[in-house]
């Protein structure tokens, strides 16, 4: 069976969002500091880099589409 676009739509970005969210729990544990070092401005880097990545999935969403570069 062929399936819609919506379809397709559906189950791809589900897997996907589910894979994300899985691995910001797991960066979550990262914050032990009994396993752990990092510096306030790792955080810092590590977030703004995930934030800029965030915004620029989001553009694309958007009629207007940028293009940003983001690194960690």
């Amino acid at each position: 069976m062929v399936k819609t676009k919506r379809e397709r739509f559906v189950d791809i970005a589900g897997k996907r969002t589910n894979r994300i969210i899985g691995d910001l729990h797991l960066l979550g544990n990262c914050s032990n500091k009994n396993n752990y070092e990092y510096s306030e401005e790792d955080v810092k880097r590590m977030f703004a880099a995930i934030e800029e990545a965030l915004r620029e999935a989001k553009g694309r969403y958007s009629k207007s589409k940028g293009k940003s570069k983001f690194t960690f």
